[in-house]
C-alpha cells in the first residue's frame, strides 16, 4: 500500500466508521463491534505510516485547491505521526474503556457517544497529518463542534453550562486570536504551507514576531495555557471516557502539539532562539505548570484534581517547545506521548472508581484500595508516569526537557521542574496511600464494591503496562523526534 493511500486511510477509517455505527443502533453488541474493528483498522493503518516516517519517507496527498494559496492537504512528518500514532493507539482502549464504562453506568444516548467519539478521531488524524495551517485549522475547528455534543452528554444545567464555556473560550479564541495570526502568517510569508526552519525567517522583527506568537498560543485554547484553561476543569461534568479523550487522546493534545508545529514549521526554532521571541512564552508555560499544580492540590473532586494536573503538564510540552533547543524539541514531542499513556491511566480509574462504588471525592476513598486493588495499584503506575520517576515512561520526556533548558543556558527552567515533580507527587501520591493504608470504618476485609467490569480494567491495564514499556523501548518516539532535532 503507498504512503498516499495510508494517509487517506487514515483519515477516511474512523469517518466511516462514524457513518456506519448508526446502522446499529439498536444492536448494541454490533455497535461496539464496529467501533473496536474501526479502532484496529486505523492504528494499522498508522502504525504502517509512522514506520514509513521514521525511515525517512513524506508521504503525503493534495485534495483539493480551495482558493488561490488556500489547499486542503496532508503532508506525514515526525511530529504530525507521532501525534497520530498516539491518538490511534489509544482510541483502541479508550473504546474498550468506553463499553464497560457506558453499559454499567446506563448512560443515555451511547450511539450518538460512540459516533461522536469516531468523528473526533477523524478530526485528529486531520490535525496531525495537515501539511498547512488552513488544512489544520478546518480539523481544528471541526474537533471542537464534533465533541461538544460529548462535553454536555448528560443534558443538565452543568453540561449546558460547560458546553457553554467550551464553545465560547475555545470558537473565540479561534476567531478573535488564531484566524487574524493564520491571516498575517500568510500575508507576511506568501504561504501557509509548513517547512523545515520555518516559513517567517527575516519576514518581521523581534517583537513582531513575539506578538504574532501570543495570538497562536492565546488562540490555541486547547492547549489550555493560562489564563485560556477555563473550559477544561468545567468539561469534567462530561462521562469519563469523554474526560480521557479530552485529556489524552485528542483535544488539548490537539492544543499542544499545534502551537508545537507552529513553532516548528511555521516560526523557526533557529528564528525564535536568534531572536528571542519566544523568552515570554518560557515564563508562562512555567507559571502555568506551578499554578495550575497548585489549584491541583486544593481539588477533592478526583476529576478536578487531574485537569488542572493536566493544564500544568500541558505547560511543559509547551515550555519544551519555547525552549527552541534541539533536546526542548525532543522533550515536547516526548511528554506528548508519555503523559498522554500516563493521564489516560489515571481517568480510567477514577472512571472505574465511580463505576464500582460511585465515588467522586478524593475525600470518600479512605480504605476503597482493598477493595480495588488493581484499580489503585494502576492508579499509582500512572502518577508515578506523570511524576516522571523512573522505571516509567515519564521519565524520559522530563529528563529531555531538563536538557533542553540546559541547553538553552535556563536553570531556572530545571527548578522548575523539579519544583513541579514534587507538587505533582503532593497532589497524586495521597490518593493511592489514602485507599490502601487509609481507614475505611467498620468495613471488613473482603467488603466493598469490588472492580469495575472487565472490560475497564483491561483497558486500565493495558495503559498502565504501557507506561513502563514506554520507560525500557522509547526509541520508536526517539527515532522520530531526533529527525526533527537534526532537520
Amino acid at each position: 500500500m503507498s504512503g498516499a493511500t495510508l494517509v487517506l486511510a487514515a483519515l477516511v477509517l474512523p469517518a466511516a466508521t462514524a457513518a456506519i455505527i448508526p446502522l446499529f443502533a439498536t444492536r448494541p453488541d454490533a455497535r461496539e463491534t464496529v467501533t473496536l474493528v474501526g479502532t484496529v483498522l486505523l492504528f494499522a493503518a498508522v502504525a504502517a505510516l509512522t514506520w514509513r516516517v521514521i525511515g525517512g519517507a513524506r508521504p503525503g496527498v493534495h485534495l483539493l485547491e480551495v482558493l488561490p494559496g488556500l489547499s486542503i492537504a496532508f503532508a506525514v512528518e515526525p511530529l504530525g505521526a507521532l501525534f497520530a500514532f498516539v491518538a490511534s493507539s489509544l482510541w483502541i482502549v479508550n473504546s474498550l474503556f468506553s463499553v464497560g464504562y457506558m453499559r454499567a453506568n446506563r448512560e443515555p444516548r451511547q450511539t450518538t457517544f460512540y459516533v461522536c467519539f469516531a468523528g473526533a478521531i477523524t478530526a485528529t488524524m486531520g490535525i496531525a497529518l495537515a501539511a498547512n495551517l488552513f488544512t489544520l485549522f478546518l480539523f481544528y475547528e471541526m474537533l471542537t463542534l464534533v465533541t461538544y455534543p460529548l462535553v454536555t452528554h448528560h443534558r443538565d444545567e452543568a453540561a449546558r453550562n460547560a458546553g457553554r464555556l467550551y464553545l465560547l473560550m475555545l470558537l473565540g479564541g479561534s476567531t478573535l486570536l488564531l484566524l487574524p495570526a493564520i491571516a498575517w502568517t500568510g500575508i507576511v510569508a506568501g504561504t501557509l504551507d509548513f517547512r523545515p526552519g520555518g516559513i517567517l525567517g527575516g519576514a518581521l522583527g523581534p517583537l513582531a514576531l513575539g506578538v504574532l506568537l501570543a495570538l497562536f498560543v492565546f488562540g490555541i485554547a486547547k492547549a489550555a495555557v493560562m489564563p485560556m484553561h477555563y473550559w477544561l476543569p468545567a468539561a469534567m461534568v462530561a462521562p469519563t471516557p469523554v474526560s480521557a479523550l479530552l485529556h489524552a487522546v485528542a483535544v488539548v493534545k490537539a492544543g499542544v502539539f499545534f502551537i508545537t508545529k507552529v513553532i516548528i514549521y511555521v516560526f523557526g526554532v533557529d528564528t525564535l532562539r536568534e531572536t528571542g521571541a519566544a523568552d515570554w512564552l518560557i515564563y508562562v508555560a512555567c507559571a502555568t505548570i506551578i499554578l495550575a499544580s497548585l489549584v491541583a492540590l486544593r481539588q477533592d473532586h478526583l476529576k478536578r484534581r487531574l485537569a488542572y494536573s493536566t493544564i500544568s503538564q500541558l505547560g511543559y510540552v509547551v515550555l519544551g517547545a519555547a525552549l527552541a533547543t534541539s533536546w526542548g524539541i525532543v522533550g515536547s514531542g516526548m511528554h506528548i506521548a508519555m503523559h498522554a499513556v500516563g493521564k489516560i491511566t489515571l481517568f480510567f480509574c477514577a472512571g472505574a472508581i465511580y463505576t464500582a462504588a460511585h465515588k467522586s471525592y478524593v475525600s470518600e476513598l479512605s480504605g476503597l484500595g482493598r477493595a480495588m486493588p488493581f484499580t489503585f495499584a494502576f492508579f499509582l503506575v500512572g502518577a508515578l508516569t506523570v511524576i516522571g520517576l523512573p522505571p516509567f515512561g515519564g521519565a524520559w520526556s522530563k529528563w529531555y526537557l531538563a536538557l533542553g533548558a540546559l541547553q538553552a543556558d535556563r536553570v531556572v527552567v530545571v527548578a522548575v521542574l523539579m519544583v513541579s515533580a514534587l507538587l505533582n507527587a503532593a497532589y497524586l501520591l495521597p490518593i493511592p496511600f489514602k485507599a490502601f493504608f487509609g481507614s475505611s470504618g467498620d468495613a471488613q476485609p473482603g467488603d466493598g464494591p469490588g472492580e469495575a467490569p472487565l472490560s475497564c480494567l483491561i483497558a486500565t491495564g493495558a495503559t498502565a503496562v504501557a507506561c513502563v514499556v514506554l520507560f525500557f523501548v522509547p526509541n520508536a518516539v526517539l527515532d522520530l523526534l531526533r529527525q526533527i532535532a537534526l532537520q
